[in-house]
């Protein structure tokens, strides 16, 4: 069993399927007022670089739901703000934490707290990857449509660190993926390339590039999108409203997909931008399910990595 969760390819198939079963499981006992334990005694630091809503306190959450302590740690109070060497401060982190989630900017940063730590350490979001997310997506699509084989997944947008995410999921569970993106703002050559190996040699699924939404979402039995500026990126924030106009996830996109289509965003969302209100508020719509599954996800992720 993989210490760390940086990229979706340190966990196998089978290891993400216990993911969900578990999570699953956590949710249903939570709504029942079944009370849980199992990380009793423990502590989760979350070292953060960058705002957040929903990991910050859907990981803070779980570790209280689960028994257990988080303490947050803004990164700029630290004396990593002070040029204290990862290494330094990562050795230190793993004397006094079961377990560190980082949010930060370089994949580099989370790579050297891995190194160095003797503790598991989560990847609550970088610049090009964001595993946790697209955990509790896929879970989200599991109780929606039963599972995940031979489905349609469909994202619309920007290539960015959650399309990696869904990428590298793809690669490893074998559902068909397809991601309409502008050119230029396709996801990392690298990445789409090794998940196509992935996929080929397991005999998985598809994943396709199109700058065409339509032919992305035409079979689709999932469609995701995500805002088109991201974290870093405000300074581009107008340009890409032009470029990306055409890949709006509005009712006439929707019509060119199944009927029983969802429609997912990890939030937050700029509505009109890349959703229109109409379809975030609209009846195929699974944002706060979505956005609720990070809590019961989370708790069965931090269950099988501190206990591992």
């Amino acid at each position: 069993m993989t210490k760390d969760i940086l990229t979706l390819l340190e966990l196998s198939k089978e290891e993400m399927d216990n993911l969900f079963q578990r999570a699953i499981e956590l949710k249903r006992r939570h709504k029942q007022g079944i009370r849980e334990n199992s990380l009793s005694g423990k502590t989760l630091g979350l070292l953060f670089d960058k705002a957040s809503t929903r990991t910050r306190i859907s990981f803070e959450a779980a570790m209280v739901q689960m028994g257990g302590v988080p303490t947050f740690i803004s990164a700029k109070d630290t004396q990593i703000a002070r040029n204290e060497p990862i290494k330094d401060t990562a050795r230190v982190m793993s004397r006094y934490l079961d377990a560190l989630v980082i949010r930060t900017y370089s994949q580099s940063t989370a790579e050297d707290f891995a190194k160095w730590s003797s503790i598991p350490i989560i990847n609550g979001l970088t610049d090009l990857h964001h595993p946790c997310q697209v955990l509790s997506d896929i879970m989200t699509v599991i109780e929606c449509k039963g599972g995940y084989q031979g489905l349609n997944v469909a994202w619309v947008g920007d290539g960015n660190n959650v399309a990696h995410a869904w990428i590298n999921a793809a690669s490893v569970l074998g559902f068909n993926l397809t991601l309409a993106c502008p050119e230029g703002y396709q996801p990392g050559e690298e990445i789409v390339q090794n998940a196509k190996c992935k996929v080929q040699s397991a005999g998985g699924g598809v994943i396709r590039l199109t700058a065409d939404p339509v032919e992305a979402v035409k079979a689709a039995d999932v469609i995701n999108t995500d805002v088109w500026a991201s974290m870093g990126q405000e300074s581009e924030a107008e340009a890409r409203k032009k470029i990306f106009a055409p890949y709006q996830v509005n009712a006439e996109l929707m019509a060119k997909a199944h009927q029983d289509v969802i429609v997912m965003h990890c939030l937050p969302a700029h509505r009109e931008e890349e959703i229109t209100d109409e379809v975030m508020e609209g009846s195929h719509s699974v944002v706060w399910n979505q956005a609720e599954n990070k809590l019961h996800l989370h708790k069965a992720l931090l269950e099988m990595l501190i206990l591992r």
